[in-house]
């Protein structure tokens, strides 16, 4: 990876869907991996377990689910979560998000 790599406007790299994310990786390198995603109004990202990662919401409303307790989300909003802990979104309006994890490329 570069030493400096600059995107100017997220907007430019959201990928609207439908029933689930297509997020557009910013970067994918072993130990890190950052990406923006785009959740249309009622799709989701079941909720799953992972290494720690750090999601920023950048527009929109939905609801996050960290191991089994659920807190409402929206823009401005950043959630941190554990190594091995569950995760998982909902969106309730159009909802975007960046998303950094640590750990294992891919």
């Amino acid at each position: 990876m570069s030493s400096v790599s600059l995107f100017p406007d997220w907007h430019d790299l959201v990928r609207w869907s439908g029933p689930g994310p297509q997020p557009a990786i910013m970067v994918d390198e072993p130990g890190l991996r950052v990406l923006v995603a785009g959740l249309e109004p009622g799709a989701a990202i079941p909720v799953h377990p992972g290494p720690p990662a750090v999601y920023h919401v950048l527009e929109g409303v939905g609801q996050v689910t960290i191991d089994g307790e659920q807190s409402e989300v929206s823009a401005g909003m950043t959630v941190v979560v554990a190594d091995g802990a569950t995760r998982g979104f909902e969106a309730r309006t159009r909802l975007a998000f960046l998303g950094v994890r640590l750990g294992g490329a891919g």
